[in-house]
């Protein structure tokens, strides 16, 4: 999720101040994603080749409440992307280095599920393109307990979700999907929650 701190070097300039000190996501350059570093990503699901040509699919954790952290409200929800200026925004505030790498892996144009994460009610709620630009609204709000039964069946049968790092590595903020993942999951809103 999105929160403050310094850019990461290479990154687009300073950061954007809006009222009241919060900030404001700002566009962020394709030179800004860099290649990927040491970050080891065999140990996802999504990574093949030893993490040459890692995914093309990615889910992107933010917190949609309200939350102050050393004094800025970190809120970032699918609603607040929306209103951005050409609903495109900065993913920055990443903390965790391997969610860091997965984020400079990341290319124009790769689509991701926008996930809403630290409320009461976790789940994907839209579609977004890197850079992190608004595509659409889930046509159902897909949550966590239901990705979870299905996590959970998928391990036992060998289905597309048995490796999901949304289980595997919960504490990332940045996660890699496989196609097969990824497919998976939206075809998910066209039916019944289970």
């Amino acid at each position: 999720m999105p929160k403050p701190r310094k850019r990461l070097s290479g990154a687009a300039g300073p950061d954007n101040k809006g009222p009241v000190g919060k900030r404001t996501k700002a566009k962020n350059p394709a030179g800004a994603l860099a290649a990927m570093g040491n970050s080891s990503p065999e140990k996802t699901s999504a990574s093949k080749n030893g993490g040459k040509n890692l995914s093309s699919y990615w889910l992107m954790k933010s917190e949609p409440e309200s939350r102050l952290e050393k004094g800025v409200d970190v809120k970032f929800s699918i609603e607040d992307l929306k209103a951005e200026p050409k609903q495109t925004a900065c993913w920055d505030g990443v903390r965790n280095y391997q969610a860091r790498n997965f984020l400079r892996a990341m290319k124009l144009e790769q689509e991701a599920f926008f996930y809403h994460s630290n409320c009461k009610e976790p789940g994907i709620a839209g579609l977004v393109k890197v850079d992190v630009q608004f595509v659409r609204m889930m046509k159902r709000y897909i949550t966590l307990a239901e990705l979870k039964t299905h996590y959970q069946a998928h391990k036992t049968t060998g289905g597309p979700l048995k490796d999901m790092a949304l289980f595997t590595r919960q504490r990332l903020s940045v996660q890699p999907l496989t196609p097969e993942e990824f497919y998976f999951i939206l075809s998910l809103e066209e039916k019944e929650p289970s």
